[in-house]
């Protein structure tokens, strides 16, 4: 079984192995997670609004007795809010060792082995953008996938703290 390994080069980025990635849309746009980070996939529910929160957090459910968070993709990476379709779903992903966090995504496509030269590092713009939550980017016949760098996304190391989320 192929795994994703990542580990940090001189510059500071992060190289990304090889490996099964998750591959879905946020509309026109492609990305990859890494496969071992995803937990299960479940179908858009109703999400509990919690309080004092920022925006791109919807709230939180109930997913067999255990209260996971959950995000907006969409908002969370700076794009459009569009209505969810039938085809958004919520992608579990395993946070930390102590919990679970759920980010919506517009579709779910497939899981798929991308190999490790079809991956570059996240490019550089020439100015002053972040890429942050970017991994890699990865080349396939069709598309160009960004490899998110889900840790960053959902800022689990360090936790959300109220001062981070300028909620002081």
């Amino acid at each position: 079984m192929s795994t994703s390994v990542t580990a940090s080069s001189n510059s500071g980025n992060v190289l990304v192995a090889g490996g099964k990635y998750l591959n879905f849309h946020l509309g026109a746009e492609a990305y990859s997670l890494p496969i071992l980070q995803v937990r299960e996939i479940i179908r858009l529910s109703p999400v509990t609004p919690v309080p004092r929160m920022p925006t791109f957090v919807k709230g939180v459910i109930n997913l067999r007795g255990k209260i996971v968070p959950v995000m907006d993709l969409r908002e969370r990476l700076n794009r459009l809010s569009v209505e969810y379709d039938e085809r958004a779903c919520i992608v579990v992903i395993q946070a930390s060792t102590s919990g679970h966090f759920g980010v919506i995504v517009d579709s779910v496509d497939d899981v798929s082995n991308i190999p490790q030269e079809d991956i570059d590092p996240p490019p550089e713009f020439g100015f002053e953008l972040s890429t942050e939550f970017i991994m890699g980017v990865a080349k396939t016949k069709t598309e160009v996938k960004i490899i998110l760098d889900i840790h960053r996304v959902l800022n689990v190391d360090p936790p959300l703290r109220s001062h981070d989320l300028g909620l002081n």
